[in-house]
């Protein structure tokens, strides 16, 4: 494979990792230890919030009620979407069985987790589509019970827009709370709410640490690190819609990579310029965080063949894939390390990110070499079953005792044995 940077990543800066962990850990242990009383106070110096924690259905109503009619349209056709494709993708998990031998026979269910927790970011941005991806999600599974949670914007607390998100996607409560103290909160069932089996959502760097300290104890849907998007083109892509693809994604933040992989070398060039340029047109804060990004995060790497170009992309693993080049089907076919594709100029990331269907939390820093995103698969637990008559308990109880002996397990083996000398009654 041959491979020419045309631009590269500055070093990574050294994190204050250690800190930012213990800082988690003593969090999640003050709540352990005082619960309610102890997130109130987190919420009052952190987020400034000294409201109702469980958002009251009169204020949800009010907070509906005050969303203009335009937008609930756009937040319901994004909302249809996502219910849809999550439905579709529910369907093909199907309960199964299969008589492995005459007599026995062995089976498959997938069922819902109890309650999930549905975390939704807050900050600069009001991420009325991470309501409607995750908890939009755990309803089609067959959750019973959706808690949200988000922080409040100082006193205002939750923007109408996004409490509408969440009712419309099917939120049972809604609580208003950001960071390790909302994480907390839906992990222990704080209250007056069940705990969470499965925590999912983006978040910010206290989120996923949170999220990776509790895993084990409740279920997570990834830990996410900083988002991420590559581009591949060839010398049909329009040089400006590359870069504004690339800027677009850029203005999550000044950690936030993006990468160009091409194999057209006056179609970098023209991107490599065109790039900074737009980003200079952004309002700030988005100017500040699109310029740095691109400064320091991007990267263009020029490669020989499609072939190069594809087996660089799968080398990144990044989150987001988009590819503005000939003959789609084949790229569709071969790329393998992504998590989320985007074929075509005519899509574009902020589609999926917002209203196309598929889920936008998305696996980051390279973990898409191993894992996909969001979906209906995270809230459902895929368990097995058999059973045996005797004649098949008898056949099974000469193999597993013999293997039992060799490994030394003798109680294993003595319970095996049993059902060999002396059948139990069906139905014991």
């Amino acid at each position: 494979m041959t491979l020419r940077p045309l631009k590269t990543a500055a070093p990574r800066p050294i994190t204050e990792s250690a800190d930012l962990r213990d800082t988690v850990a003593i969090m999640l242990a003050d709540i352990a230890r005082d619960g309610e009383a102890r997130v109130r106070r987190y919420a009052e110096t952190l987020d400034r919030w000294t409201g109702p924690i469980v958002l009251p259905d009169d204020a949800r109503r009010a907070a509906i009620e005050r969303v203009p009619q335009a937008l609930r349209d756009r937040i319901a056709f994004a909302h249809d979407n996502i219910r849809r494709f999550a439905e579709a993708q529910r369907a093909t998990l199907t309960d199964m069985e299969v008589e492995l031998s005459p007599g026995h026979v062995a089976g498959q269910k997938s069922i819902p987790v109890d309650s999930a927790g549905c975390y939704v970011p807050g900050g600069r941005y009001a991420h009325i589509a991470s309501a409607l991806m995750s908890v939009t999600t755990a309803r089609a599974a067959g959750v019973p019970h959706v808690t949200a949670a988000t922080p409040p914007r100082g006193g205002q607390g939750i923007p109408d827009a996004i409490i509408y998100a969440m009712d419309l996607a099917g939120a049972d409560s809604i609580l208003t709370l950001g960071g390790v103290q909302g994480i907390a909160a839906m992990a222990e069932g704080l209250f007056g709410l069940p705990p969470a089996d499965i925590l999912v959502g983006p978040g910010n760097a206290y989120v996923a640490e949170a999220k990776r300290q509790l895993f084990g104890r409740v279920g997570i849907d990834m830990v996410a690190g900083p988002t991420d998007s590559l581009v591949i083109a060839d010398s049909s892509a329009d040089a400006e819609t590359v870069a504004w693809d690339l800027i677009g994604q850029a203005e999550h933040g000044p950690d936030s990579p993006v990468w160009l992989v091409t194999d057209h070398e006056p179609l970098a060039r023209q991107v490599m310029a065109l790039a900074p340029r737009l980003a200079e047109t952004l309002a700030e804060p988005n100017r500040s965080a699109a310029r740095i990004a691109w400064a320091e995060r991007a990267e263009v790497v020029l490669c020989d063949t499609r072939e190069d170009m594809a087996r660089a992309a799968d080398r990144y693993a990044p989150e987001h894939l988009h590819v503005q080049a000939r003959d789609l089907e084949w790229w569709l076919g071969r790329l393998r390390v992504y998590g989320s594709l985007f074929l075509g100029a005519e899509t574009t990331v902020p589609f999926g990110d917002k209203v196309a269907g598929p889920n936008h939390v998305l696996p980051t820093s390279g973990a898409a070499r191993y894992t996909g995103g969001l979906s209906v698969h995270k809230f459902l637990k895929t368990v097995t079953w058999q059973r045996c008559d005797t004649a098949a308990g008898a056949r099974l109880a000469e193999a597993a005792t013999l293997i039992c002996t060799e490994e030394g397990m003798e109680g294993h083996a003595r319970s095996a044995a049993l059902r060999l000398a002396r059948p139990i009654p069906a139905g014991a």
